[in-house]
């Protein structure tokens, strides 16, 4: 085939434009917000529960030391203040140096202060937690450093005994076993809620998806709708996402009545258009001279670009709304058994490779035309065969998904590289006494490239002209 070829060696799809920048997904939103707040309601409550187990075992590490403050209270109020010994309240840490238990007794009406001590103190003396020059008062507690800079729990009283004079009792215990008891809980804490918000995480990741599943069901059944295998989606969806289902189906049914009554104007445009254009071709051609031959010429262009612009309005709106896919070997066998009966005085043979069966989108009408013209411009320039071969082609479509290839060679006289820089202008006929309007691979380039293809020309093994049709498959 050569002369014949109506239009780009060459025509890729339009680029495609760069991809906007996209917002989080629901599901990383609500996964993310679910795993904070169960992190912060984890920490508050561990932190809690921490601070008031502290509070507990202060209370009842308190209380013991209550216990020993009172036994010295009660031997300092009965006047055996003197005969006070470790021993007597019952601990024999108070009798061991530096063994992190002391007591002390000071009388403070007096200048300086007279001291009194357990052995464990081994000459130091216990802070005060307060100012204590005061009347008597409660017990107090609260921690101190003590000998050896030890972290000390210390309760305090205040005793007024008339003349007898005015006394401060002091019991401080080492706060390592308060400490040693909020860390073994803590770590306890910490385990168990490691795992619990471990299981929160996991569970609310599944929660997450299963809740989501509704949407995405949707969304794979808009790329049914896309690729032709759906025409609607269900209305069977949970009632928070079923009005936006039905705003879904509202669109699709609007876009089909859309491409409806596009391609009915598109119709009644071109009857409109012709009509006229015939009658002024008619006249032009029944009269003489410079005029009638220059209107009769320029009426013939008008007709090319008529029809150039009616079929690729009438094109845009036949892909306006995407949603069809057809079988590419019934189409082929079909086109191949019709052009062979056309050109059957020339006995031009049509050959057809189709043992791999495949689904491309589009129209069946588009794509008829589509392949209808590359075997029709193959058949008018071809000695006497012409070839037609599908297979599919992974990865090679404009979208990266996998693509059908339909290969059309003829062993006519082919085209040279001028030739094929000629036939890049839109209408450019190599040859005007070959039928055809100059138009045929100009729609078949502009419509597969709506599609997401691509249409090349090269050189067939047999001389002649090979297209190269591709189309993304579903």
């Amino acid at each position: 085939m050569s002369a014949g070829a109506e239009t780009a060696a060459t025509v890729p799809a339009a680029e495609s434009p760069a991809r906007p920048k996209r917002a989080a997904s629901i599901a990383a939103r609500l996964f993310g917000a679910a795993a904070i707040w169960a992190f912060a309601i984890l920490l508050a409550g561990g932190w809690t529960l921490s601070n008031y187990y502290q509070r507990q075992v202060e209370r009842s590490f308190d209380q013991r030391l209550h216990v020993y403050l009172k036994t010295l209270v009660a031997g300092l109020a009965d006047g055996t203040f003197a005969r006070q010994d470790s021993g007597s309240i019952g601990e024999p840490r108070f009798e061991l140096p530096l063994s992190g238990w002391y007591w002390q007794i000071s009388r403070i009406d007096r200048d300086p202060p007279e001291t009194t001590g357990s052995k464990s103190l081994f000459e130091e003396q216990l802070p005060r937690l307060a100012d204590t020059d005061g009347a008597a008062s409660s017990a107090r507690e609260g921690y101190v450093t003590g000998p050896e800079g030890r972290r000390l729990r210390l309760v305090e009283r205040t005793i007024d005994l008339g003349s007898d004079g005015r006394y401060l009792i002091s019991i401080g215990a080492d706060s390592g076993e308060i400490d040693k008891d909020v860390a073994d809980l803590n770590f306890a804490l910490l385990v168990t809620f490691l795992l619990l918000g471990l299981g929160l995480v996991v569970t609310t990741g599944f929660q997450v998806g299963f809740g989501l599943r509704p949407l995405a069901r949707i969304r794979a059944q808009l790329v049914e709708i896309r690729t032709g295998s759906r025409a609607r989606i269900d209305d069977a969806v949970p009632r928070e996402i079923a009005p936006l289902a039905a705003e879904l189906n509202a669109l699709i049914d609007s876009n089909r009545a859309i491409v409806e009554r596009a391609r009915t104007h598109v119709g009644n445009l071109a009857h409109g258009l012709k009509t006229p254009l015939a009658v002024i071709a008619n006249e032009a051609r029944s009269g003489d001279g410079a005029f009638a031959e220059k209107v009769s010429e320029q009426a013939v262009l008008m007709r090319r670009q008529i029809d150039h612009h009616l079929e690729r309005a009438r094109l845009s709106a036949g892909i306006a709304f995407a949603g069809e896919a057809s079988e590419l070997k019934p189409i082929v066998e079909a086109i191949a058994r019709t052009l062979e009966k056309v050109h059957r005085d020339r006995d031009v043979r049509v050959g057809v490779a189709a043992g791999h069966d495949v689904r491309v989108r589009g129209e069946r009408q588009d794509l008829e035309e589509m392949i209808g013209n590359l075997v029709d411009n193959a058949c008018k320039w071809a000695r006497s065969q012409v070839s037609i071969s599908v297979e599919p082609l992974p990865g090679a479509a404009k979208s990266g998904h996998t693509a059908a290839l339909i290969r059309v060679d003829d062993d006519g006289p082919g085209l040279d590289t001028q030739e094929l820089d000629k036939v890049l202008a839109r209408g450019g006929r190599l040859d005007e006494t070959k039928p055809g309007s100059g138009l045929g691979l100009a729609i078949v380039s502009e419509l597969a490239a709506m599609y997401g293809g691509k249409l090349s020309l090269g050189r067939a093994p047999a001389g002649g002209l090979r297209c190269e049709l591709q189309l993304p498959t579903v």
